[in-house]
């Protein structure tokens, strides 16, 4: 059975058609969540004939992914991996085959991107050094890249990370889940393009949310209460 391309989308018109694309061409079965978009990102994706599931309103990333994990393993029984992969294009859809590769082999049961430091503006590269930097000696983990949008996921993994919500501390939160868990992660290098500019305030605001969030779970963890 083809692997699930878990593509959670909000407002995303105007890549969405090329998301669907490129994912068919690789090989995987397209799932859209729509969360609550506005503008014709369903009108869209129905078109290309891919599965789309509406919310009725934005509800944020981490619902879009539990609505998608839940439809999954209620009604595609034979489904063993799904990647998840984003609807703006930041990521190239054609690296799901390198997030897949590593479970198709059993070679792992939660896959994650590794950003090339060299080709992320400098901004991205300096939080996302602190945060690695913290969530490893935290965890006693060795990862590369701790907050990287691009994973794949087994049906084992999909059935034990549930605690999924909040919007840039997902993908860290789905790594401590596949932790303490004991699942086994395995990343991959995966190109990425950085389209948007935020603010100063709003940046720094993120990234401290981020970090809090990662010293708050970090000590729990330490603490066996995770």
């Amino acid at each position: 059975m083809k692997a699930i391309a878990l593509i959670p989308a909000y407002n995303e018109e105007k890549t969405i058609k090329k998301v669907i694309s490129e994912i068919e061409r690789v090989g995987l079965v397209p799932i859209v969540i729509d969360d609550g978009s506005t503008d014709r990102t369903y009108e869209i994706a129905k078109k290309m004939n891919a599965v789309v599931i509406k919310h009725d309103e934005n509800r944020g990333k981490g619902e879009a992914l539990k609505t998608g994990f839940t439809f999954i393993l209620k009604n595609l029984p034979k489904i063993r991996n799904v990647i998840i992969v984003d609807a703006d294009m930041q990521y190239s859809p054609k690296d799901s085959i390198k997030i897949l590769d590593p479970l198709r082999k059993g070679e792992a049961d939660f896959v994650m991107g590794r950003r090339n430091w060299r080709t992320v503006p400098l901004r991205h590269s300096f939080g996302n050094l602190i945060w690695r930097g913290i969530f490893n000696s935290f965890f006693d983990t060795k990862l590369k890249d701790t907050n990287c949008g691009y994973m794949g996921l087994s049906r084992i993994a999909l059935k034990k990370i549930r605690r999924i919500h909040g919007g840039y501390i997902i993908e860290n939160m789905m790594l401590i889940e596949a932790l303490k868990h004991k699942l086994r992660i395995k990343q991959v290098p995966v190109s990425v393009t950085y389209k948007y500019k935020r603010n100063v305030f709003s940046g720094l605001r993120m990234g401290l949310g981020v970090l809090v969030f990662i010293i708050v779970e970090g000590i729990k963890y330490r603490l066996g209460k995770i």
